[in-house]
């Protein structure tokens, strides 16, 4: 028999408490603030707005057990809302694509700081591009640039020209669905890719909410975690411009292996940033 919330929609506290204590037993990080999003998405307001009301409408209630539900098995908070923050954008997120993640937001910096002239007119090429998440945040800070970004997923390069759309990008970028970049001719001025790299015998222990939800496509990389990587190493030359600079994520552990690949084709590692974390999260490398 399914458990019920026995707190009426009415008393708000008392259903959020109830929800935070369920939450916490299914061994959900921050449960308090957990119940208090799902609330405030079924209330159709924010965290603030979720300070104003004293309870939910019938409909917001149901609503509210339900998304509930879903998060008690595990089913992170993007999906169940269907939208994520990344860098200064709202996108929409779908199982078709990894959830953004503030990690990745590394990759912008690096960009930012290897490219510093916002007014250049930069063609970029975003490889797997799942929400279009790094390809719109460069856009949106390169008010001159366009970009194509790829996906071998057709349900992601719709979703992220759905989020072009959302972000008021559309006029500067197409999404294409293909492998790597077969469908796409250089020469580009940036190349961005946030590649599958987790090594296939590491996806097991991944947190429940990642393995049993997120698309195994885009993370499994491989025995070694780095088949997405020779893949990329091999065409990266072809597609940069002279001068050009691709800006690769790093998983854990990866800061020297992937640069000897890039280096075998002969491209210069001019940076490997770090995360908040400490962990070397970008790498930047020039034609």
């Amino acid at each position: 028999m399914k458990e019920t919330m026995a707190p009426s929609p009415a008393n708000l506290r008392a259903l959020l408490s109830a929800a935070t204590e369920r939450l916490h037993r299914a061994g959900i990080e921050a449960p308090q603030r957990e119940a208090r999003l799902l609330a405030a998405h079924a209330a159709g307001t924010d965290l603030a707005g979720l300070l104003r009301i004293d309870g939910l409408t019938d409909a917001a209630h149901a609503t509210f057990i339900h998304m509930l539900g879903r998060r008690l098995n595990h089913e992170p908070m993007a999906y169940i809302t269907g939208q994520a923050g990344f860098w200064s954008l709202d996108l929409a997120v779908s199982p078709a694509t990894l959830i953004p993640r503030a990690d990745s937001e590394t990759l912008v910096e690096a960009v930012l700081h290897h490219l510093p002239d916002r007014t250049r007119a930069l063609r970029v090429l975003d490889i797997g591009t799942g929400t279009g998440c790094l390809l719109l945040a460069v856009l949106a800070e390169y008010g001159q640039a366009t970009g194509i970004g790829t996906d071998i997923n057709p349900h992601a390069a719709r979703l992220a020209a759905h989020n072009a759309a959302r972000n008021a990008l559309a006029s500067r970028c197409v999404t294409l669905c293909c492998n790597w970049a077969d469908a796409v001719r250089g020469p580009f001025d940036l190349v961005l890719s946030n590649p599958p790299y987790i090594p296939h015998a590491d996806l097991a222990g991944l947190m429940p909410d990642v393995v049993a939800h997120e698309p195994a496509r885009a993370l499994d990389g491989g025995p070694d975690g780095l088949v997405a990587y020779r893949a990329l190493a091999a065409i990266m030359p072809a597609l940069l411009a002279p001068g050009g600079t691709a800006v690769l994520e790093l998983g854990i552990g990866q800061d020297r292996s992937v640069p000897a690949l890039m280096r075998e084709r002969g491209l210069e590692v001019a940076e490997i940033r770090p995360d908040l974390g400490g962990i070397g999260r970008a790498l930047v490398v020039k034609k």
